[in-house]
């Protein structure tokens, strides 16, 4: 399965954005779905996450209450809602995904087999 990770930019503070990770190849359906970012000079981090069988994600403490992840079978999408933007919520966002993965390890990103490519998110203070 291929990702495609769209709809970051530059947003002031408090601020709204909804990323996009349309798929190809295959349908999303069954796979597990995450979504991670990587701050400027630290190391890719967890950011929520959805698993194979569906039911409510999770998140990161970090996001936990301002960001939401969903699905769209029809449209082969998972989407992450970023609410409440924070200057430290500035970082590349991706989108992963893998058939075979556990609720326990949705939180590895070793874990994912299919990455998109990132999508740049600053938020102004």
């Amino acid at each position: 399965v291929q990702l495609q990770a769209s709809g970051g930019g530059l947003v002031q503070a408090g601020g709204s954005l909804r990323l996009s990770c349309a798929a190809s190849g295959r349908t999303l359906r069954g796979y597990a779905t995450g979504w991670f970012r990587q701050a400027p000079g630290k190391e890719r981090e967890f950011v929520g996450a959805i698993s194979r069988m569906g039911g409510s994600p999770i998140y990161a403490d970090s996001v936990k209450g301002r960001f939401a992840i969903s699905r769209d079978y029809a449209k082969n999408s998972v989407y992450l809602q970023m609410n409440s933007l924070k200057p430290e919520d500035t970082a590349v966002y991706y989108c992963a995904a893998d058939a075979h993965l556990i609720s326990s390890s949705l939180r590895t990103q070793s874990q994912y087999d299919y990455w998109g490519q990132g999508t740049l998110v600053t938020v102004s203070s």
